[in-house]
């Protein structure tokens, strides 16, 4: 059965991804050169103004990695901070208007082979990424996903340097982390009454605060401080919080042109990557729900309005936190609603508790998301759909792995409109051959992009044979081949080949 109304899990899994967005909120707020507090701002108004407008039941917003470079961009030319979060409310705007002209619909036109690829090289991603971060070495921020890495590195060679320089404390801290998830994850503890409203992400995180705590007091080389914790900004008191809102800066912006040629590849770009993640979520919704694209594009301009009015990052709906809400057994759009309370409450609340937590132990839920998108099975399941379905697959996941999601994405689209067009080539054109008799039959739309193909069969003809072209199944001829039909018709006499048309009327 659906679920359609706030069911207990959705606390569970709104924990979950609350622990996971607090790094990846910070570390892309600190890699895109912005306050690290309009990352948490953003994620926020991801969770709670963007979650409560969408139609979306299981993806989650707050500040994307992919908009990092178009962040330092723009930084790097404007005047100002402020000036900048004028162009994240005009980008609202803008995605306010492509809701309104139904844009949206091109989601549709993703194949479903390359949605797929892009979960699987996600998953990777996070497994290559998270290593580092699982062995103490933080020298790359978190929630980056792009091949090309700010630290200098590369994700392979952040791999050889993080083996290089392990810090077993935090070595230790995730096998135990992933120990436990896995414990969870076994059908005892999933049916216990008790141990399963225990949300094992919560346990990681206690047992790895605990663990680091233990090591401070008994192997102090093992410590995990600095950078290996969580950081988030001190608010001790409402003032300190509205201390750290930026406004925006309408009044200057207004008259600078590179504002509005920010908020237009921001609009662009975040649109984009909404509703690849939005397609991503609802094929990994249990319940094969659909997200109306169009109510999407509106929920994240109203986000991003809300953010930049806030002094926050731009927005977008964010695959690794959709997985991890999804991971975590959400069932409503709560889930991630809730996350954005969590984060609300915590900088208030308990930010000196979140300081505490190892990064190592958010890494071990990270590696475990990860592996549950990219799983034997999955990429087994493309194979047995054969090549045409696998290979653009392979290809997006290596051109994502090679370079950042949008690039890949689009190299991945690239190649399954390729190989559709390939498939619709076979298709809509079928030669048969019975001794001297010869059967070319249409199928379905035979349009200009068939024309090759039409040549090619008709070469196949022997001289001297009889053949029929039967257009029964075709809908629609296209011009061009029609042609090409009348043009081998004309020739043929020539090789003694006798012509009949079935259902075509040449005009």
């Amino acid at each position: 059965m659906t679920p359609k109304r706030f069911h207990p899990q959705d606390i569970k899994a709104g924990l979950v991804v609350f622990l996971v967005a607090i790094p990846l909120c910070l570390g892309i707020a600190l890699a895109s050169g912005a306050p690290a507090f309009s990352g948490i701002i953003a994620g926020i108004v991801g969770g709670i103004v963007v979650g409560s407008i969408s139609g979306s039941p299981l993806s989650v917003s707050g500040p994307a990695a992919g908009l990092t470079s178009i962040i330092i961009t723009a930084l790097g030319v404007l005047p100002s901070f402020e000036v900048f979060l004028a162009a994240v409310v005009i980008a609202g705007l803008i995605q306010l208007l492509f809701g309104a002209l139904r844009l949206g619909i091109f989601a549709g036109f993703i194949p479903s082979s390359v949605i797929m690829g892009m979960l699987a090289a996600i998953g990777l991603i996070l497994i290559m990424k998270q290593i580092p971060h699982a062995v103490g070495f933080d020298k790359d921020f978190e929630g980056d996903e792009s091949f090309l890495q700010a630290d200098g590195h590369n994700t392979f060679s952040e791999l050889y340097y993080a083996f290089a320089n392990p810090n077993f404390g935090a070595v230790l801290i995730c096998l135990i982390g992933i120990g436990i998830l896995l414990l969870w994850d076994t059908r005892f503890f999933k049916t216990n009454r008790i141990l399963s409203l225990i949300p094992s992400a919560l346990l990681v995180v206690f047992a790895g605060v605990g663990l680091n705590m233990f090591f401070a007091s008994s192997f102090p080389d093992w410590e995990m401080k600095g950078d290996h914790l969580v950081t988030l900004p001190k608010i001790n008191s409402m003032d300190s919080l509205v201390a750290e809102i930026r406004i925006p800066d309408f009044h200057t912006a207004i008259n600078l042109p590179i504002v509005w040629v920010t908020a237009i590849t921001l609009a662009l770009v975040a649109s984009i990557e909404t509703l690849l993640s939005i397609e991503a979520a609802d094929r990994l919704d249990p319940w094969n729900r659909t997200t109306p694209p169009n109510q999407e594009l509106v929920a994240q301009g109203v986000g991003n309005i809300f953010s930049g009015m806030l002094g926050g990052l731009p927005v977008t709906a964010v695959v690794v936190r959709s997985s991890a809400n999804i991971t975590a057994g959400a069932r409503t759009k709560m889930a991630a609603i809730t996350h954005g309370f969590f984060l609300l409450v915590s900088i208030m609340a308990i930010p000196s508790l979140l300081n505490l937590i190892p990064k190592s132990a958010l890494a071990a839920i990270l590696l475990m998301v990860g592996y549950k998108l990219t799983s034997f099975k999955i990429i087994s399941k493309q194979l047995k759909k054969g090549m045409s379905q696998f290979l653009p697959f392979a290809i997006t996941i290596v051109a994502i792995l090679l370079s950042d999601l949008l690039i890949g994405i689009l190299i991945g689209l690239v190649a399954g409109i390729y190989f559709v067009i390939k498939a619709n080539f076979k298709s809509a054109i079928h030669l048969f051959r019975s001794g001297n008799n010869v059967l070319i039959k249409l199928n379905k739309d035979v349009s200009f992009l068939n024309k090759p193909e039409i040549r090619k069969k008709l070469n196949e003809v022997n001289d001297g044979e009889l053949l029929l072209i039967d257009g029964t199944n075709a809908t629609f001829i296209d011009r061009d081949v029609q042609e090409e039909i009348l043009t081998f018709m004309e020739k043929a006499q020539n090789k003694n080949i006798k012509v009949e048309l079935k259902n075509i009327i040449i005009q």
